[in-house]
């Protein structure tokens, strides 16, 4: 009996000590957790701006503390693995000064500047062409999002030229619009590289064949407009209901006002239609109440207007 006893008395101890050595371990490892969290730690930020296919170099890096609970993903803690002896890096998109450097923001070790390290999966890279118009005079930067529209002219038509939007909420990956010319001044953009799906890509490149495109800027995160209207010559005057048939806005103009009805095409029958009325007998004028006002005293006054 007193062995069973002590054997279940030692089952006991050994459960309640199994059960304070994980609620010390917890402990210890939330405190851990909390110091470090509430440490720093030194990872690689841009001392300089790097653009787009700049080297990564130790005069253009400098390590700094950064909050352990704030450090993004894929930053670098030593020199050693941003830079390996006698490999280089080159940045893949624009970083600022104090802006961390990133993995997935330069290249490959021993790898030159490649837009298909930045495509995600099944995305194809496309370049157009473009001039100080079309590129919307130098505004549109990597990563903006565009409207890409084609003006063409239609085959065996005379004045058929139309514009139509061909792909809508287009990131733009790249555009030389950073190069510069010999003096130091800036050099007009000529291509601009988008990231579209394959299909797109065969749009863009027959759509350079077959007419021009332009870009246009939209604000970022907007939706796609599901109405998509032609414009023909024919659109090309001041009625914004009169070739394209989007739904009315809520606001026209800057004042509020919808724009004024235009006036209908005279024919011959409106015509005839007019001159009898203006023939017919006009009703008698019956006159209208006027107020005349004399100091405090008000008088109202019949008037005839007209014969």
């Amino acid at each position: 009996m007193a062995n069973r006893q002590t054997l279940i008395a030692l089952g006991v101890a050994i459960i309640l000590g199994l059960v304070a050595v994980f609620l010390a371990n917890t402990f210890l490892i939330n405190k851990q957790k909390q110091v470090y969290a509430s440490g720093t730690t030194r990872i690689a930020v841009a001392s300089a701006p790097l653009a787009y296919g700049t080297d990564i170099k130790a005069d253009r890096i400098r390590f700094v503390d950064y909050p352990n609970s704030s450090i993004p993903p894929g930053a670098f803690t030593n020199a050693a693995q941003l830079m390996p002896a006698g490999r280089k890096r080159v940045a893949l998109m624009p970083i600022s000064i104090n802006e961390p450097i990133l993995n997935g923001k330069i290249s490959a070790i021993g790898a030159g500047a490649s837009i298909a390290a930045l495509l995600p999966e099944g995305m194809r890279a496309a370049a157009v062409r473009i001039n100080d118009v079309s590129g919307v005079a130098g505004f549109v930067q990597p990563n903006d999002s565009v409207d890409v529209l084609i003006t063409r002219q239609l085959p065996d038509a005379a004045n058929s030229q139309q514009t139509d939007v061909l792909l809508q909420n287009v990131r733009v990956i790249a555009i030389d619009q950073q190069a510069k010319n010999a003096d130091g001044s800036p050099k007009l953009a000529k291509t601009a590289t988008l990231e579209v799906n394959p299909l797109d890509a065969q749009k863009l490149a027959l759509a350079q064949e077959v007419g021009s495109l332009s870009l246009v800027l939209r604000k970022p995160g907007e939706q796609n407009n599901p109405v998509v209207e032609t414009v023909a010559l024919n659109d090309l005057r001041y009625n914004m209901y009169g070739g394209a048939r989007y739904p009315a806005p809520a606001v026209v103009g800057s004042f509020g006002s919808a724009p004024a009805a235009a006036p209908p095409t005279r024919t011959a029958a409106a015509g005839t239609t007019a001159h009898r009325a203006s023939t017919a007998k006009k009703p008698a004028n019956s006159g209208h109440d006027i107020e005349v006002y004399r100091g405090t005293k008000v008088d109202q006054m019949k008037v005839k207007v007209g014969g």
